[in-house]
């Protein structure tokens, strides 16, 4: 059997480090920065690969693979001379991102058909005046989550001055949804447990998430919870072998002995079925009397409602909808009513779905039912992607500033700000689609193939005049969706900062990244560059841009208007990294007006598709991290390509195919031709294809609170591959 983690990352990590030399990765590993993948967070002040416990060494596969990438030599010019962007689209991802790394500004006039090399003066001079001459309403900026503290605010803030909200970030394609049904029932948006809670549970649920994979981590603490004697409940429609059994690298007894134990209880919930089992564990709980109705009364609103509606749903529907016999659902009730410390954590398999804000919201109520928010050891954990997402969004990257952020900007430099609604990520490029977007300002990332609908997608690109991209490597949206006017800026990555930033883990902690490392010799820092430009396009403004050049100065001006950001200040000077002050919940007192909980009714969706559609939803592999593709290979699936779909055995025997048979998949606005079939262990009716390939079939329909698109939940036709039609 495949066991994640163990020799083979130790391989991995060994050979990576080979090919740009061991003292080279020792030293990145090593160094005080933030680590630059998932938002579980290690690095900064305490070291490099220590968490904020001091635990050591704390790594992954994932952090070597960003590493390498970061460390490349720089991309030749001839390159770009040699290859027109025709010739890049048929190059794979994964070798885009190891060509090397972007060290010099590129150009495309409409109509070229090469990118050239352009001068950081003129390149910044194109900028100016394309915003001088574009109205605000007409342009949109957007973050990756991989962007420092220091850059987001000033973006945002550049953005607004300059007279538009059309400020959005990466979340809003992830863990909108989190927000929007934490927000809705205990009024915040984030976790609200430390790490060092999770070394007290007794139960952690893993809902529509695989650790294993995406925040390896993580499958640490759950190792450790099933050491001590807890259990470890994975809830997902795919039998994720890496979530069966992990050798920890890191440790010794798991990785010598063939492996460590994580789930003790596997629930394969059918794509989309996760409402109805979160009502029947719910269901089971109340029968069985193990609610907390003095928590309940005390503490939160409509538990009425709630338990009625618990009540009045028949056991029939919530078997039919999630997939699910009574009988285990009502076993994983058991585990939950004994249980005295639950963790619930959960990912994008929650939040990519049309209902995605209930899912969530569902989630937090089952927490609530047992009193298991408000205390230490138990509680909430969306588990978040990139390094900072959660930071983006702390410092206003985001449409919307909440009032007293919002205020105290006016008040300290007294300006006017916008009050027009900003736009999210998707209605920015609905906009761009129709013509009503005339500049976007990209800070990393690729949202060209972080979109739903690629052909509605590059359609959408292609129509806006002018883009400005900011990167450290080539990705596919660099050419696509480029017909008109684009420039690329290369920037520094988070450890050649010449000035320290920050970033804020999903466990509302912020870290201190030192940077210092120079690798390259024409790149510059994303604040450099924001700076630089808005002081020339806002060459009126009281608000010196010029100034703002300086970390410290930025994190001085964060620390006086963002809430619970006030240590920001002087972190620069001291070195004291810190947890952000009312997020965390060790009393039952919430963020919202009445400071108590709400509990919410969620129907269950009615999802039926057309006769012979199959449920499928989009997956990332071991060997990418978003949309970077590091490796073909997918270890823990046991897969050595990208473009397959995964289905129940029954259902491959069913259609009159075999295993390798090559098939079209077909939704309502794409299809993907030439699809090899691949026999996994998955629900029948329900089957799963790797991201951003499969977003081809994915449509533009969102959840309408969050505004997530429903990439875990698309319905598509199989049928054979007829090579003579097509």
């Amino acid at each position: 059997m495949i066991v994640g983690g163990g020799f083979r990352s130790i391989r991995y990590s060994l050979k990576a480090s080979n090919t740009v030399g061991y003292r080279k990765m020792f030293r990145a590993m090593m160094s005080k920065n933030t680590c630059k993948t998932c938002a579980l967070g290690m690095g900064g002040q305490k070291g490099g690969m220590t968490n904020e416990m001091g635990g050591f060494p704390e790594v992954c596969k994932k952090a070597f693979q960003a590493q390498i990438t970061d460390i490349q030599a720089p991309i030749p010019e001839k390159l770009f001379k040699e290859n027109s962007i025709e010739d890049f689209r048929k190059i794979t991802a994964r070798l885009l991102e190891k060509s090397g790394r972007l060290n010099t500004p590129l150009y495309k006039a409409e109509g070229d058909t090469h990118y050239s090399a352009i001068s950081w003066e003129k390149a910044v001079e194109r900028i100016v005046n394309r915003f001088k001459t574009t109205a605000a309403e007409r342009s949109f900026f957007y973050s990756s989550g991989r962007s420092s503290n220091e850059a987001a605010f000033l973006l945002q803030l550049f953005a607004r001055i300059y007279g538009t909200n059309n400020v959005n970030n990466c979340s809003y394609y992830c863990h909108q949804a989190t927000g929007v049904g934490i927000g809705s029932t205990i009024g915040t948006g984030t976790a609200t447990i430390q790490l060092q809670d999770i070394e007290k549970a007794d139960l952690i649920f893993v809902i529509g998430a695989n650790p294993a994979s995406n925040h390896p981590r993580f499958v640490r603490q759950l190792m450790k919870c099933r050491r001590r004697g807890g259990h470890v409940v994975i809830i997902n429609p795919v039998k994720e072998k890496g979530l069966v059994k992990f050798a920890i690298p890191s440790d010794f007894r798991s990785l010598y002995s063939g492996g460590s134990k994580i789930a003790s209880e596997y629930i394969q919930v059918q794509i989309g079925g996760d409402i109805a089992l979160l009502k029947g564990i719910a269901k089971a709980v109340i029968e069985a009397e193990k609610h907390d109705l003095k928590f309940m009364a005390d503490y939160t609103n409509g538990k009425d409602d709630y338990l009625a509606d618990i009540q009045n749903t028949p056991w029939e529907t919530i078997v039919s909808n999630s997939g699910i016999s009574q009988e285990n659902i009502r076993h994983i009730a058991e585990i939950y009513g004994n249980s005295k410390n639950v963790i619930f954590s959960w990912s994008m398999g929650i939040t990519h779905h049309e209902h995605g804000s209930e899912n969530v919201e569902s989630i937090v109520c089952l927490a609530l039912l047992r009193g298991m928010i408000g205390r230490r050891y138990a509680g909430l954990l969306p588990l978040r992607g990139h390094s900072n997402v959660q930071g983006i969004g702390s410092v206003g990257v985001t449409p919307a500033l909440k009032e007293m952020f919002f205020n105290n900007i006016e008040k300290h430099i007294e300006v006017q700000l916008p009050t027009v609604a900003g736009m999210d990520t998707l209605s920015c490029m609905k906009a761009s689609h129709d013509g009503k977007i005339d500049l976007a300002f990209l800070l990393g990332g690729n949202l060209y193939q972080s979109n739903p609908d690629t052909q509605f997608a590059e359609k959408a690109l292609n129509a806006i005049p002018f883009k400005i991209y900011l990167n450290t490597t080539l990705n596919h949206g660099h050419f696509y969706g480029v017909d008109k006017e684009v420039l690329i800026l290369p920037v520094a990555a988070r450890d050649e900062e010449q000035q320290k930033t920050t970033q804020e883990s999903m466990f509302n902690f912020v870290r201190l990244s030192d940077g210092g490392n120079v690798r390259l010799d024409n790149v510059r820092s994303e604040v450099e560059i924001i700076s630089d430009i808005a002081e020339k396009v806002l060459a009126d403004s009281t608000l010196d841009f010029g100034n703002l050049k300086y970390h410290q100065n930025l994190r001085e001006f964060i620390a006086k208007v963002v809430p619970g950001y006030e240590k920001l200040g002087k972190i620069g000077e001291s070195g004291e990294e810190f947890q952000i002050p009312n997020r965390t919940f060790y009393q039952p007192q919430f963020a919202t007006p009445d400071h108590k909980a709400n509990f919410r009714v969620c129907p269950i969706p009615l999802l039926k598709g057309e006769e012979g559609e199959f449920r499928m939803m989009t997956v990332r592999s071991e060997g990418q991290f978003n949309t970077i593709i590091y490796e073909e290979e997918d270890l823990l699936r046991e897969q050595t390509s990208r473009w397959i779909v995964l289905m129940n055995k029954d259902d491959i025997r069913k259609k009159g195919l075999q295993e390798n048979d090559l098939v079209t998949l077909e939704s309502s606005v794409g299809k993907m031709e030439k699809i090899a079939v691949r026999e996994f262990d998955i629900p029948s009716g329900n089957i799963i294809t790797y991201f951003p390939e499969s977003n081809v079939l994915v449509p533009t329909i969102t959840d309408p609170r969050s505004q997530t698109p429903g990439y875990k939940l698309v319905w598509v036709k199989i049928s054979p591959f007829n090579n003579s039609s097509n």
